[in-house]
């Protein structure tokens, strides 16, 4: 089941509202203003005092299929809190990509996270690229010089202090070829309690796919669906990786219908394509360069996901690239935050916000 024309139009209008390419306004620079510096790929939290918490990380120029000789890539993971509702946000913690080894595996490159508030603390959820993870035995030669393998880690403490000397435990790794590198973490709260999706990506590293783990009660997580949202046909079918899940709030004409959008970056090609010289100009999104999309499901049925952009992607910077990736959305009273990696004049990424007041929000789904 879908919704009807009228209702999709909603949805959009709403998404378009909230991932608003020109209200958007920086709230963390990346450290060059050239291609390949960017700041993101986290998620914002609000806490007791109302704080708001932003967790990103910092990424120079480089490129995970070609090693470190390439350049630094992700170096730094970091945490800000804005006490000002949100007009600016203060550095306060900061981790390394050695201080977030596991064991004798070593971090080259840190990649996306997520952070979780709980009524005992708080939750890090962080992917890394690193060495000492071998390729399965038939394919080791594919494995190039200075490069790693993904996977997803956790931390949890107390305070966000405490995740400064709090364990790193391996939480998501995967051996399966189709799958092997497990990365870019995000969470989804609902009634059944907590899921995590994430980015994989093959050992050839030719696509970038989704999948979900549901969370038990023990603080576990299921086996993964690494099948939940195949790739699209258009301009998403090289890359079709979920971002963030956000349920759609209940007003309006949506005030007994249960929707459930999922924010994704997609892409026709991991490399950047030549386009005829007499054709449409039009980004296409390549790998670091991705576009968003946006798709739904109902009643909590993830068996069935229904893209709103399937012909061409719903959210392109009308900058640079035209790159416009990791969405993430918060929900508060006062209405919902929306944070994204924004490609600008010079091809760098920082970390840009826009806020949509609830009214507005009533408003649209009205």
């Amino acid at each position: 089941m879908t919704l009807d024309a009228s209702l999709e139009a909603k949805l959009k209008q709403l998404t378009d509202a909230l991932i608003d390419q020109q209200a958007a306004r920086t709230i963390v620079e990346p450290l060059g203003q050239c291609e390949g510096f960017w700041f993101g790929g986290g998620n914002m939290q609000v806490d007791a005092n109302g704080d708001l918490l932003l967790v990103g990380r910092y990424r120079n120029h480089g490129d995970s299929r070609t090693g470190l000789s390439a350049g630094t890539r992700g170096l730094e993971l970091a945490i800000f809190r804005s006490t000002d509702h949100g007009n600016s946000f203060q550095k306060e913690l900061s981790f390394s990509r050695a201080d977030l080894n596991v064991g004798d595996r070593q971090v080259i490159s840190i990649e996306g996270s997520a952070l979780r508030l709980t009524p005992g603390g708080v939750e890090l959820f962080v992917s890394t690229e690193k060495t000492g993870i071998p390729y399965p035995d038939h394919l080791a030669e594919f494995l190039k010089p200075d490069t790693g393998v993904w996977t997803v880690d956790f931390i949890k403490a107390d305070s966000i202090a405490g995740l400064r000397e709090a364990a790193i435990t391996t939480l998501i790794e995967c051996d399966d070829s189709s799958y092997l590198h497990v990365k870019d973490p995000f969470l989804y709260e609902h009634a059944d309690g907590m899921s995590m999706g994430f980015c994989t990506h093959p050992y050839g590293w030719t696509s970038s796919n989704m999948a979900i783990a549901h969370r038990r009660p023990d603080g576990t997580f299921e086996s993964p669906n690494y099948a939940c949202f195949p790739r699209g046909t258009t301009w998403d079918v090289a890359m079709s990786r979920g971002t963030a899940l956000f349920d759609a709030p209940r007003v309006g004409a949506f005030e007994e219908i249960s929707v459930t959008l999922l924010f994704y970056d997609g892409g026709e090609s991991l490399r950047k394509m030549d386009e005829h010289s007499a054709a449409v100009r039009r980004p296409r999104g390549y790998s670091c360069e991705e576009l968003g999309g946006v798709a739904y499901w109902l009643n909590d049925d993830q068996s069935k996901i229904h893209r709103l952009s399937k012909e061409l992607p719903a959210f392109v910077s009308p900058w640079g690239t035209g790159c416009s990736r990791y969405v993430d959305v918060l929900a508060t009273p006062d209405g919902l935050w929306a944070t994204w990696q924004q490609s600008q004049e010079d091809c760098s990424q920082p970390l840009v916000a826009n806020f949509l007041a609830m009214d507005r929000v009533t408003e649209i789904l009205g």
